[in-house]
């Protein structure tokens, strides 16, 4: 069931009475910030789908490793 529009104008007040509206502006403005760094990251990824940010999982190749041991002499 949605609230009646009084509900939610008393409501708005109330948040806006507990908060202030300054607090309510920067945490607006931050999330604003948080969606478009969001959607921005989101186009990069579909511009460039082979990058290579992914992980790799494949095994390591067979390459000689050489192991530096300390020997007595």
């Amino acid at each position: 069931m949605m609230p009646s529009w009084p509900n939610l104008l008393i409501l708005v007040a109330v948040i806006v009475l507990i908060f202030g509206t300054k607090k309510l502006r920067t945490l607006g403005s931050d999330l604003g910030a948080s969606i478009k760094g969001f959607k921005k990251a989101m186009d990069n990824e579909d511009d460039n789908p082979t990058s290579n940010n992914d992980a790799n999982f494949s095994a390591p190749s067979s390459t000689h490793v050489e192991k530096n041991h300390d020997k007595k002499e």
